[in-house]
């Protein structure tokens, strides 16, 4: 096993970091970026804290209890648990209830109450998720999609996180040497209520909750979740490794393939990493590898690292890569092989590769340790953000089985992290997000409708109880916590938006280019990505990401032509085009409602948001190419991806689920409700930017609102086939 951690032999080199913005096609948008630093100053830092902590802590606890008290002497709750089921949907909850196969959500809406969750606007995880941490609207923490334009060049940014180089540098020879920390900044704002609870002397275990990369610091334990970049600083590219030429594809949505070259059983190829932007003109990092093809079966040997056997269908261990950027300074990344054929091909899939929880090569957690910690007890897990690699089975490198055991790999890591924090968590918050029911659910939906257009050249049943599997597995993990915790504790099961079908995608560029407000460059009747052939000097508004327009707007945009006076009349005229929107193969409309976000939003970043939220019906969302900011032939245009559910659409149709085991007052609940009704529970004020109400009655008093969701009070969610809506007077 090859060494990972290894001492620099220029001191410069120890604490050098490097920057590698890269590009790559993941939930569709750029990467973070990636910037490194030497293993040796992240395990000097963990060692110092952890000696300064021990050595220090009875001073701290002696100067707490004088200067704060009992920081729980107002509290209803001195523990609070809150499990996050990314994208569970509440229909789905329902029907998976009535059949009894979610016995331990029974027991805990019975004891206290399951309700639907209002969501964001948009109804997207990075936004309702934003707001669950900070409380507010995305108008006051900033954050309306994946991606947004950069004004001044529209070319897609991340809207999460900003990683700039180090701004001087020491030239030796052909190395180049940042002399400081290359800049990481989250661009969230407002303030996230757990750091607020650290303020309180509260202590919070977080994990895994979207957005929180970089960590910002706070009196707390954090674990980073979704826009954590791979070591190649994109949101996850994948490798695909194949004798066969593929018809000369190089390259794929979210990944990229290397054709290898058979000698008798033996193959050499390599392993591409991260950018060296720590020697000039360095190009990628490579791993050279050898495989030698057995029978079902392949040995594989990374030079100066890991040798291992690969059987046919099935995964591989976590493999540590290292990565030599200069004399003595090594990247750590890790990864995971699946070797899907061997005859008459040889087929290897590989992960994106993973910044090393033991050795992070960037802040993944806060303090530093914690990572480390938890890889050294538990041993390697899944750090990219979007871990569970869609896009790979979007473009058929893997097939479905492949896929969902990632998924559920990726779970059980979770899960051991998840039960690790709520034993260590006697008084206080835990707050673990599992992204694997939004991960299934996109990827398997279309087997909940047998006429969804991705089964067409697809099979439509080995995995058709996926779902379902799911759900229960999550209902199995809850009734572990409730034994566990027993009444000792507030426990909620929360997801931030639910879910509905996506069988039809819609090019706004395209309905935009036809209705004359976005002009191509003479010659052109189409575009390619990121606004390839766009004329700005013609255009009045553009669409990019998945969540609504721009306005092409005067003193915002780079090459803006709209003017203040005109912005108020354009932006109302396309609601009312946009609500018109009629799918010519049904008739229908495809948009439920188009909001104008100065009339939605008040908060202080407005401005940035996309100026018109298109609210889509069941069924129906931006197109992939719409979302890349493409300009195709056709407005409308099946989804035929194993990408087929989704909820990026009007955002009624997909609330969300809440559980508890207390019951509350308030019938409707919101998501930004349960930051200011955990901070209530332990006896704080919520700061007064917080918009959310308190769900639980005051003490002494019991709450009115309890027992299993009424399935008809679920909103309709569209008419498209496969929608799971209960029929009128179904029975609760």
């Amino acid at each position: 096993m090859a060494p990972r951690t290894r001492l620099p032999v220029p001191y410069a080199f120890a604490v050098a970091y490097l920057l590698a913005p890269a590009i790559a096609q993941a939930y569709i948008g750029p990467g973070a970026g990636f910037a490194f630093a030497g293993s040796l100053a992240v395990m000097v830092a963990a060692f110092a804290l952890a000696i300064g902590t021990i050595l220090l802590w009875p001073f701290t606890f002696i100067i707490r209890t004088i200067r704060v008290g009992n920081p729980y002497k107002r509290a209803q709750a001195r523990r609070v648990i809150v499990m996050g089921l990314d994208g569970m949907d509440p229909g789905l909850t329902t029907k998976f209830l009535r059949e009894g196969k979610l016995p331990n959500l029974q027991k805990l809406a019975e004891k206290g109450v399951f309700r639907a969750l209002d969501t964001s606007n948009p109804s997207m995880s990075p936004v309702a998720w934003s707001t669950f941490a900070t409380g507010v609207d995305p108008s006051r923490h900033g954050i309306f999609d994946f991606i947004t334009r950069d004004p001044c060049t529209y070319a897609p940014i991340l809207s999460s996180t900003d990683i700039k180089n180090a701004e001087r540098v020491l030239n030796i020879g052909k190395y180049i040497v940042p002399l400081g920390k290359p800049k990481i900044e989250l661009l969230q704002k407002s303030e996230a209520f757990w750091k607020v609870l650290g303020e309180k002397h509260i202590p919070s275990i977080i994990q895994r909750v979207p957005i929180t990369f970089p960590p910002v610091k706070f009196r707390g334990l954090l674990l980073s979740g979704m826009c954590v970049p791979d070591l190649r600083g994109s949101q996850g590219t994948f490798s695909f490794f194949s004798t066969a030429n593929n018809e000369g594809k190089a390259a794929f949505t979210g990944g990229e393939q290397t054709v290898l070259r058979r000698k008798g059983n033996v193959i050499r190829s390599r392993i591409v990493g991260p950018d060296n932007s720590m020697v000039r003109d360095g190009g990628r990092m490579t791993l050279p590898f050898t495989l030698t093809v057995g029978k079902d079966k392949v040995d594989i040997s990374i030079d100066g690292g890991e040798s291992f056997e690969l059987k046919h269908r099935t995964y591989s261990e976590w493999i540590h890569l290292s990565f030599k950027a200069a004399p003595g300074v090594y990247v750590a990344g890790i990864a995971r092989f699946y070797l899907s054929s061997v005859e008459p091909d040889v087929n290897l899939y590989m992960t994106p590769i993973h910044i090393d929880p033991e050795s992070p090569a960037m802040p993944i957690s806060h303090p530093e340790v914690y990572s480390v910690y938890l890889a050294k007890r538990f041993g390697p897990f899944a750090t990219l953000g979007l871990a569970e690699d869609t896009w790979a089975l979007n473009e058929r490198v893997i097939d479905e089985g492949a896929f969902f055991d990632q998924a559920m790999a990726f779970c059980d890591e979770r899960e051991k992290l998840f039960f690790d924090a709520v034993a260590h968590t006697r008084e206080g918050l835990v707050t673990t997000v599992f992204d694997t029911t939004d991960r299934v659910q996109h990827m398997f939906y279309r087997y909940l409708d047998p006429t969804h257009p991705a089964n067409r050249d697809k099979e439509a049943t080995a995995y058709a109880d996926a779902i379902p599997r799911v759900y229960a597995h999550m209902d199995a993990m809850i009734g572990k916590l409730l034994a566990e915790v027993g009444d000792d504790a507030v426990v909620m099961v929360m997801s931030d938006h639910g879910f509905t079908n996506f069988r039809r995608g819609v090019n706004l560029n395209t309905w935009l280019f036809r209705e004359g407000y976005l002009a191509l460059k003479d010659g052109h009747t189409v575009s390619g990505d990121w606004f390839e052939h766009v004329d700005w000097s013609r255009t009045q508004a553009f669409s990019m990401g998945l969540t609504g327009l721009f306005i092409n707007r005067k003193g915002r945009e780079k090459e803006g032509i709209v003017a203040d006076a005109e912005y108020p009349a354009l932006v109302k005229e396309l609601c009312a085009k946009l609500e018109a929107l009629v799918d010519p193969e049904n008739g229908k409309p495809a948009i439920r409602k188009a909001v104008a976000a100065f009339e939605a939003f008040d908060g202080p970043y407005v401005f940035e948001a996309p100026d018109v939220l298109v609210g889509y019906e069941g069924g129906y969302r931006h197109s992939w190419t719409c979302a890349t900011g493409s300009v195709t032939t056709e407005v409308f245009e099946d989804n035929t991806k194993s990408w087929s559910g989704d909820h990026c659409v009007d955002p009624s149709i997909v609330p969300g689920v809440f559980f508890c085991n207390r019951k509350i007052a308030v019938e409707k609940p919101h998501i930004q409700d349960i930051p200011f009704s955990i901070l209530s529970l332990f006896g704080h004020t919520p700061p007064k930017q917080m918009q959310g109400r308190m769900l639980f009655a005051a003490p002494g008093q019991e709450g009115t609102v309890g027992g299993p969701l009424d399935p008809r009070s679920l909103p309709q969610s569209g008419s498209a086939p496969g929608a799971l809506i209960f029929p009128e007077g179904a029975d609760a």
